[in-house]
Parts: C-alpha cells; structure tokens; sequence
C-alpha cells in the first residue's frame, strides 16, 4: 500500500506540510546517500555534524520531501516539513510506513554495560523453531526469520529498525528480541517502543564520555523500565548481584512483575556452587521450583549470570527451561565473545571483544582463576576513541597478564605511535609489554611464547572481520588468524 504525505505526517505534533500533501513517498532515509527517487530525507542534527549539510544532495538525489525543525530552503518542486523534534516524528511516521510491524511481536529488550550480545543470542536460541522463528537484533547480526544480516549498528535507526520488524513479521515471527543500546535510547531510536520483556545485564563504567556520568548512565537504562521511554514492560528481567540492578529492582517495586537473577539469596532464579574451568562451567540451578545441574559451555562467573538472564526470559515467556538446558549443550557460544580457538594445541586461546577497562579486568580475573599456568595477553586501543582509558587499559592488562603483546586495533585516522604513546603512559619500565604494530605478528608471537597449561588471551575486536586505517578498512578476523597461525605451527595447515 503506498503512503501519502498526509499519511505519515497527518496528526504528527506540530508538523507544517509545505507543498503537496497528496504525494506518494517511497522510502524514508536520514542518510542523503542512501536517498532514492521518492524517498524522504530527515535532516537530523547529530554530535558530529548536521543533516542541513546534505539537503542539496538529497534533493539532487531525487527526494520527494525534506523534514526539518526550522525552514529551510529547498526547490519549489521540494515539499518541505518542518516538525518541533524531528527525531519523535521520525519514529511516528517509520512505525507508520512499515504498517505498525512491532505491534505483531512481542519484543524483548536487553539492556546494559555487558552481556547483551550474549543473552540476546541465547534467548533467540532457547526460544527459536522452525514453527515459530524468532528475530533478533544485535550487535553481531540480525536474524530475520531464516535470514541473517550482518549488522551494521546495535540498535538501528528508526527507519531500519522498523523496516526489520516488518521483514520479521512477514518472515512469520511472532517474537523478537534486540539489544538495546543506552546511545540508541538517548537517540530516541526505541522511543515509544513497548517492549514486553526488559532485561537489565548490569553497569559498570562504560561510554562516560557520552553521559557524563554514572548517574546519567543508569537514568538512561532506566528509560526503557520506568515508562518514560514507553510503556512500562510487563516483565522486568533484572541482573540484582549488581548495584545498579538491585536499585533498579526496588524502584520498579509495583510498578511491573520482576524477576531477579544472580547468585544471591532471594534472588527469583539463583546459581549455586558455581565451578568454572576451561571447558565450561557447572553449577547448580534454584528458584521457580526448579533445583537442576547444569553444564554451560560457555566460560566464566559473568556467563553464568548472562545465562541467568535468558532462562528467567524463556521462563516469563512460558518455555521450558529444561528443554532450554538441553540446547545449550550444543551452543556454539556467541562468536568473538570469550570465544575458544581449539585446533588439539596444548595451550588455550580465546578470542574476546573486551576493549574497556572494565572488561578488560573482568575477562582476565575470569582466565587468571583458569588457567593452570601463565596467561598471555593480545591487546590494542582504538583510533578517534577515548583516550583517557588507554593507559588505564595497559595498566589492567599488565597487572593481570604475565606476558602482553599491545598492538594496533582499528587505528582509523590516528597513528600508531600515538596511540602506543598513550598505552606506555600507563606501564612501569619493568612491565615487560611488548609493542608490535603488525597485529597477526604479534598473535604470532603470543602463540609462539605459549606452553602447556597457558591461556592466550586475544583481546579487543571480538567478532569483527576488519581493521580500520585512515583511508582504508581491510579484512582482519583475529578467530581465523589465530586458527591459521595455531595450525602452522602444529604442522596441520587448514
């Protein structure tokens, strides 16, 4: 069905149509690039620069319509709309191109410092049938019924977003869950989106010099709990080992149902004698009538609790945690997240997206308390990102490693020795990091030191396939080089 002018901005607050209300739009774009014959373009301002710039070349392109929050000038045959908050509307007349496509699933959001990637994936993969598919939006990709799409942000932009609850639904999914990002929240990118199920991993410091603070952090989480973002969840998920969750747990008292997971007693769905070793993790399972072993494949303290989170989520949704419990068996794990390379070598090697400090610290508590030997650690801080935290992040990683290699990791338009000059900043002359510009050189060199009963830890892109330089993105996938590296050095070529 197509939609007018007056179709998606009929009723929006304080919209003003400047041309013909009557014409067809075919496509709806806020980046000019991507603008094609039809399309209209919302010139939203953003903290890099603002979508005023490119109107021309909207125009040029062929857009139909212009949105705005001041006039503008563009050509007569240019419908212009100018509306009081443009990023409200945008969301309005996306839920109203893809024909109200969220309100045919039942959503559930995840929310926090960490952890995200990982029980979004588990909750697609506990609840997911061939009968029923079940979408996900993530960091890593998009599943859109029997289709995956490499993502290209954790939570899209309205237009996106909608476009893939719409791709969903007609895919045949009844349910979805996503990855909510506190940038995609304060960018009013989920704003008025109900979810039914919220889930809250935990916060620790990350992305402060976006939010100021630890304070604005948590009030912008709480946004997708609390009602001020949307409607009020029906189930509230809630991580209470946490500080930031147990004061979210008790200012939601009333409010909607909650659920808390953790390790502590109370909490609604418990872990118990929790061991953790290199090939897994196994601990026993309390709470809602349920006393069960488990195995989890996937390693450490922190997996537990992400675990915690989506059987609590399967639980309100009415599944089974036991047949849950038998699918994880055979889980693969989340790709680049604490993620074990194992070609027969003698030592460990894991493959993590850790790249702030408090990851960084988390990750290698987790593999010191493994490890039978020594623990060996990859490492790099990213281009046109914080530079604060780089010496803070060498700091971890030496007090934590008994050997490092820093090396590069997405420089973009920084230079590597500026970055390394950072990094030292942070180290004693007698840590004994080693510096390598050549990334699969210095992967080669953690391999090379590593004996028996050693962990190699290689740290800070996770699951991305790239390395980005100034003018350049080139193929990079630290999984497969350590796996063509390992199987070299064994005399096993793949």
């Amino acid at each position: 069905m197509a939609h007018t002018l007056d179709d998606l901005f009929g009723g929006v607050p304080g919209a003003r149509i400047d041309g013909d209300p009557r014409a067809v739009v075919r496509g709806l774009c806020t980046d000019s690039r991507r603008v094609t014959p039809g399309a209209v373009f919302f010139a939203i301002s953003g903290r890099r620069t603002n979508g005023r710039f490119y109107i021309e070349e909207a125009v040029q392109r062929g857009a139909a319509a212009v949105v705005s929050e001041e006039r503008v000038w563009v050509p007569r045959k240019t419908t212009l709309v100018v509306v009081p908050e443009i990023r409200g509307a945008l969301v309005e007349v996306a839920r109203r191109y893809y024909s109200m496509a969220q309100e045919k699933l039942a959503l559930t959001g995840v929310a926090g410092s960490g952890g995200k990637t990982v029980v979004a994936t588990l909750v697609r993969e506990f609840l997911n049938t061939m009968e029923e598919p079940v979408g996900l939006l993530g960091t890593i990709h998009y599943a859109i019924g029997k289709r995956t799409l490499p993502a290209y942000r954790t939570t899209p932009e309205p237009v996106d977003l909608y476009a893939l609850f719409s791709q969903m639904a007609e895919a045949g999914c009844r349910q979805a869950v996503m990855e909510v990002s506190s940038h995609g929240i304060d960018q009013a990118r989920v704003k008025g989106l109900g979810f039914d199920v919220a889930v809250f991993t935990g916060l620790f410091p990350e992305h402060l010099d976006y939010h100021g603070s630890m304070e604005n952090y948590f009030a912008t989480l709480r946004r997708i709990f609390d009602g001020e973002n949307g409607p009020t969840p029906r189930v509230a998920v809630i991580n209470t080992d946490d500080e930031w969750g147990r004061r979210l747990h008790g200012e939601l008292a009333g409010r909607c149902e909650v659920v808390s997971v953790g390790t502590a007693e109370g909490a609604d769905l418990r872990a118990e004698e929790i061991d953790c070793a290199t090939d897994g993790t196994r601990f026993r399972l309390v709470g809602g009538g349920h006393d069960i072993r488990v195995f989890s494949p996937l390693l450490g303290d922190f997996n537990v609790t992400n675990l915690l989170c989506a059987l609590a989520v399967v639980r309100v949704r009415g599944g089974s945690l036991t047949e849950a419990l038998g699918k994880l068996i055979d889980f693969d794990g989340v790709r680049g997240r604490i993620e074990r390379v194992e070609l027969g070598q003698p030592y460990s090697v894991i493959v993590d997206y850790a790249h702030t400090e408090s990851s960084y610290a988390k990750t290698l508590d987790m593999l010191r308390r493994l490890a039978k030997s020594r623990v060996i650690t990859v490492f790099g801080c990213g281009g046109d990102r914080d530079r604060s935290r780089r010496p803070r992040i060498a700091r971890i990683v030496a007090d934590r490693s008994d050997l490092a290699f820093a090396t590069t990791d997405n420089p973009r338009s920084e230079t590597v020795d500026g970055i390394f000059a950072d990094m030292r900043g942070g180290l004693r002359a007698d840590d004994g990091v080693r510096f390598v510009d050549d990334r699969r050189h210095a992967i080669s060199l953690a391999l090379d030191a590593a004996g028996p009963g050693d962990i190699v830890l290689i740290a800070g892109k996770g699951h991305e396939t790239f390395q980005e330089y100034t003018d350049s993105v080139v193929p990079f996938d630290d999984r497969a080089v350590a796996r063509e590296l390992i199987s070299k050095k064994m005399g096993t070529e793949l």
